[in-house]
């Protein structure tokens, strides 16, 4: 069973669902920073892994977000491949200002919603940095389905809440995890930032 115990670290249970999550996540982040379309079908593989590790840690609007990646994850795959002009392969862009806007708009009304949400209907005890880190998720999921260069800066900032939350709910090996995530990020962003097209184009 992928939630038995594969091994003990720092005292908790490691479940098998974690251990393959780590793997094929880290593989998926170095395909996305390298633009290789096969990171689509290894990170929906790997969204299904992490959904049953966070719903069984009591992360709920983490293990809800998984099934949102799994759908941005289907809709990546396709607009990579036909997303560009005269439905050719995406190219590595930049977010307008208008675009940078509406994301803000968006992460705060979609953090407040499931802060709430989180608080009154569920029995997590991170309600907020759970809220935190799904809108900017899924903010970031999908400034790199059209391929936006500045998606990893949203992933970055993920990143740095992710590690300590995942340690505190004794998720040692995910937040192992999201510190190479964290690297692998900082590597992404200098790729895309190199490759992008100097226009500007909207979200």
């Amino acid at each position: 069973m992928l939630t038995d115990a594969a091994f003990t670290l720092g005292g908790t249970p490691t479940s098998w669902a974690e251990v393959l999550g780590f793997l094929t996540g880290a593989f998926n982040v170095w395909l996305v920073a390298r633009q290789r379309i096969s990171n689509w079908p290894v990170g929906i593989l790997n969204v299904a892994l992490l959904m049953l590790v966070f719903w069984t840690s009591g992360l709920y609007a983490d293990a809800a977000l998984q099934v949102l990646y799994v759908v941005l994850g289907l809709y990546g795959w396709w607009s990579w491949l036909y997303g560009g002009q005269h439905r050719t392969r995406l190219e590595v862009s930049s977010t307008s200002r208008a675009g940078w806007l509406a994301l803000a708009v968006a992460g705060v009304a979609l953090t407040a919603a499931l802060w709430l949400f989180l608080d009154r209907a569920t029995d997590s005890t991170v309600p907020f940095p759970d809220a935190v880190t799904t809108a900017l998720s899924l903010l970031a999921t999908y400034g790199q389905t059209r391929k936006r260069w500045e998606s990893w800066w949203l992933w970055i900032t993920a990143d740095l809440i992710y590690i300590p939350l995942y340690a505190y709910k004794g998720l040692y090996l995910t937040a192992a995890l999201y510190l190479i995530f964290l690297t692998l990020c900082v590597f992404g962003l200098q790729q895309w930032r190199a490759a992008r097209r100097p226009t500007l184009v909207t979200a």
